[in-house]
């Protein structure tokens, strides 16, 4: 806006909210419930709004409950009439104490509760019985407690190679934000940031001057196609501007997956899943002005090595595009792999991180689940031993 129009644009906004506050009060999106018992020598009634109001319904179910629809600006002659009704009252809220400020800037007065609560985190229904002295109710404890899985990259995911060889390389890795941020999480261990999207390649540049004559581990900056056409083209194109160094892997696999399988400029899909023009990467990173750009099959464990060591000895800026469709899009069928006898329990195949295969804990031995291994051919080039193998009559 420009500024001659912000004077009496800010007149026009005053007498709006004056209207919303007056519509607020009867606004059928906030709702009062009596829950409390017929002669109970006790009302407590209890504020919330969102998720919260769920907890507080299964920890309080005979309190008398204002739930807020609408947070702002705050009904303060309903919340008032609210206070009156009711012998005690407390504003239940996650993590802050924005509302229960907000309330209280309305005039009403709020009961203190026995123990505050969770300043972090989430809030547990139990954690409002704390606060407000009540008894927990009995539960037995789960004896057979289920191990916690942590995410892992797919089966046959595309990025899984990149990350393995990063790791290899010892190199200081600004990640992204993706589903590729997984490669951070053992076994592949590969990503030592993550901020925001865009910020690896310019991370990357950063840490390249920052360790300038001090460290001599190669800086790598990784980044899915989509989120490089969002926002990691213009941090390139500073890093060329500046005449910075380092290696930038784009990690093309031919969609947004972490969000549901969109489409980018890059791929030629629309949001509406219509085919459109697909601009061309290496073209773009050339018309920028990187001169070392080089193009790899994600899946090919001795080009992807080849790549990245001859990337990271050059004192020049360099880009690769790692190039493997994401394993949700690509329905080709191809050969369930197996462990043969060979295997002697070597355990490398293991720190590729496939949630497909397994370890024997007494021997050691690998195996792979069938139902789980798409045939990516990933852990038969890292094996030495010749010991995973097609299966017969194993295509998918």
């Amino acid at each position: 806006m420009m500024p001659a129009f912000a004077k009496p644009r800010r007149k026009v906004l005053v007498e709006r909210i004056s209207k919303i506050r007056e519509w607020v009060e009867t606004c059928p999106y906030n709702t009062i419930e009596r829950n409390t018992p017929e002669g109970s020598n006790k009302r407590i009634g209890i504020i919330c709004a969102g998720a919260v109001y769920q907890h507080v319904k299964e920890a309080c179910p005979d309190a008398d409950i204002f739930k807020l629809g609408v947070s702002w600006p705050l009904p303060a002659k309903a919340l008032n009439e609210f206070a009156n009704s009711v012998d005690e009252l407390h504003v239940v809220e996650e993590a802050s104490t924005y509302l229960s400020d907000a309330v209280k800037a309305t005039g009403v007065i709020l009961d203190s509760f026995q123990m505050p609560l969770p300043a972090d985190g989430e809030i547990h229904p139990a954690d409002i019985l704390r606060s407000l002295g009540r008894k927990l109710p009995q539960h037995r404890d789960n004896e057979n407690d289920i191990p916690n899985r942590p995410p892992a990259l797919c089966p046959g995911c595309p990025h899984r190679v990149i990350f393995k060889e990063l790791s290899r390389l010892k190199a200081i890795v600004t990640g992204d934000i993706g589903c590729y941020t997984l490669g951070a999480l053992p076994p592949l261990s590969a990503m030592d940031t993550t901020l925001d999207m865009g910020a690896s390649v310019s991370m990357a540049h950063g840490f390249e001057l920052a360790l300038e004559g001090i460290e001599h581990r190669p800086v790598v900056g990784v980044i899915g196609d989509s989120t490089f056409a969002h926002s990691g083209l213009t941090s390139l194109i500073n890093t060329v501007y500046n005449k910075g160094a380092g290696t930038v892997c784009i990690l093309d696999n031919r969609t947004t997956a972490m969000t549901g399988q969109q489409g980018n400029p890059f791929n030629g899909i629309t949001l509406q899943h219509r085919e459109s023009r697909e601009l061309d990467l290496p073209s773009i990173l050339n018309a920028i002005g990187v001169d070392h750009v080089q193009t790899v099959d994600s899946f090919n464990v001795k080009a992807v090595r080849a790549a990245l060591k001859e990337a990271t000895s050059r004192d020049e800026l360099d880009v690769i595009v790692f190039q493997g469709p994401c394993v949700l899009l690509d329905k080709s069928p191809k050969d369930h792999y197996v462990v043969t006898d060979n295997c002697n329990a070597c355990g490398i195949c293991k720190t590729i991180g496939c949630p497909a295969i397994a370890c024997d804990p007494e021997t050691g031995i690998s195996s792979i689940d069938p139902d789980l291994c798409i045939g990516c051919d990933q852990c038969r080039q890292y094996c030495n031993f010749d010991a995973i193998q097609p299966r017969e009559g194993g295509q998918r």
